[in-house]
């Protein structure tokens, strides 16, 4: 996507929010690639100086505070194949291979409690989970009871926390979805991409419609208390009035959430990619039309923009904290949750431990081998700089409120911020004459025209991307 983003505090009218939204001569002329910002720094500057040591180092000044943690498993294995994938999987059909990485899973979180110096029956709190992939239906109902046990034997839920999992709407059950409730899953996510059987044909992914209904009346039945829908929008095949049908298909699958991602085909990066046909995807023309006609479908159906590609109901946990100012950001996206320690488990999975992120290794061979001689899987990392916690805070507020105080903001951090920031003026100056922001007294907002391109508001204030030599691979900002 990449930036569906919309009024943060007030009502407007509709027909005037979707025009200043879509800006055309905007859009054209930021048509450039930029960090996704799910962190900050961006997890292309993480490097292999930050080692196993600086990742025990990190869990040691964190045991000892009061506060609760947020947790990802990483759960990487799929049976087939979707060519628009850029997610860390493992194509497989056998079961013993999730059997296997379920017990090291428990292996790594007994490792991290110990380096965290805990007592025994000592069990951390936690207010938010998230099962990702990968597929983490995968699992059968035996290792998923494992995998939850052995969550359960070193931390302890928290009432109203956010507790998570991402759905093959393909391949689940009703009784799935029963022991998902069962085990204290509270929200579901499902991928859907588009309905189109051209498109799913193209993308090697066929979902019906029906079963996606399932999988939504069968959560309503035991109990889950919101349901988020991904679209991807960009792919092979896709036409405005194709896709036009999809989102209308999902509206009335009345999800509380709605995610619209922009397809980013990079196939030097992504190996499956190379098996879309690059002349079927659509063009820029028509990827606009078919942002715009999704916005104009959700803001009539009720939906508003929370940013970073997500929709939501007004009623909505996130719509509502947006509006109170205690939205919050992560690598799973939008949370309710206070800022909080993020212990990642799993391959690939990325962590954020005190000051410092953490990436796992990315072969299950280096992980097993790893925790079989009783170290952490630590592949790379980084410990942030004052600069950095500054800079992370800053863009944080950007994606989630579209609006940064710099009295208050200079208060908070013990800084003047015109001085602090007087590198990024030229490029700040340049935002404002191009209507991407405004100052309004000592406040720097993002207006309505501007919040499809935070991203690129976002990049001036990115102190690694300004210095260094490389861009790296990353997505249109829109």
């Amino acid at each position: 996507m990449d930036q569906l983003i919309t009024a943060s505090h007030q009502v407007v009218g509709l027909a005037s929010a979707r025009t200043s939204l879509l800006e055309p001569a905007l859009l054209k002329k930021f048509d450039i690639n930029g960090p996704r910002y799910t962190s900050y720094p961006s997890a292309d500057r993480f490097h292999k100086d930050f080692t196993e040591v600086d990742y025990r180092l990190a869990l040691k000044r964190i045991s000892l505070n009061e506060q609760t943690f947020s947790l990802y498993m990483h759960l990487p294995f799929c049976p087939n194949i979707c060519y628009y994938c850029a997610c860390n999987k493992i194509i497989t059909k056998d079961h013993g291979r999730s059997a296997k990485y379920i017990k090291y899973l428990a292996k790594e979180m007994a490792a991290v409690c110990e380096a965290m110096e805990l007592a025994p029956e000592q069990k951390l709190p936690i207010s938010q989970l998230h099962w990702g992939g990968g597929t983490p239906t995968f699992l059968s109902h035996s290792e998923m009871r494992e995998l939850m046990t052995s969550i359960k034997n070193h931390f302890e839920f928290q009432q109203n926390g956010e507790y998570s999992i991402e759905i093959d709407p393909r391949r689940v059950t009703e009784a799935d979805i029963k022991l998902l409730a069962e085990l204290g899953f509270n929200r579901i996510s499902l991928g859907v991409q588009d309905f189109n059987p051209e498109v799913q044909q193209a993308i090697h992914r066929l979902q019906t419609l029906e079963e996606t209904q399932s999988v939504l009346n069968w959560s309503r039945k035991y109990g889950f208390t919101s349901r988020s829908v991904d679209l991807i929008y960009g792919l092979p095949k896709q036409t405005p009035a194709s896709f036009e049908a999809t989102v209308q298909a999902v509206i009335a699958l009345n999800p509380e959430r709605i995610s619209v991602y922009s397809y980013a085909h990079l196939p030097h990066i992504f190996k499956p990619q190379r098996r879309i046909v690059a002349g079927d995807l659509p063009n820029a023309v028509d990827k606009l039309q078919i942002l715009s006609s999704t916005i104009d479908q959700l803001m009539q159906a009720g939906y508003i923009f929370i940013g970073m590609d997500h929709f939501a109901k007004p009623n909505d946990e996130l719509a509502i904290a947006q509006k109170e100012g205690r939205l919050h950001r992560n690598f799973q996206g939008y949370s309710t949750q206070a800022e909080c320690n993020m212990l990642a488990f799993g391959v690939t999975a990325i962590g954020k431990v005190d000051d410092c992120y953490v990436q796992s290794v990315r072969t299950l061979d280096e992980y097993y081998a790893l925790l079989d001689q009783h170290r952490l899987p630590t592949l790379r990392g980084m410990r942030l700089s004052e600069d950095d916690i500054v800079r992370r805070d800053l863009i944080g507020q950007l994606m989630c409120h579209f609006k940064i105080d710099a009295s208050q903001f200079s208060q908070k951090h013990a800084i003047d911020f015109d001085t602090y920031f007087v590198n990024e003026e030229s490029d700040l100056n340049y935002l404002e004459d191009s209507g991407l922001i405004e100052w309004h007294g000592d406040s720097l907002m993002v207006p309505m025209s501007g919040r499809l391109l935070v991203r690129r508001v976002a990049m001036a204030f990115d102190r690694h991307l300004r210095e260094s030599l490389t861009m790296g691979s990353y997505s249109k900002v829109v």
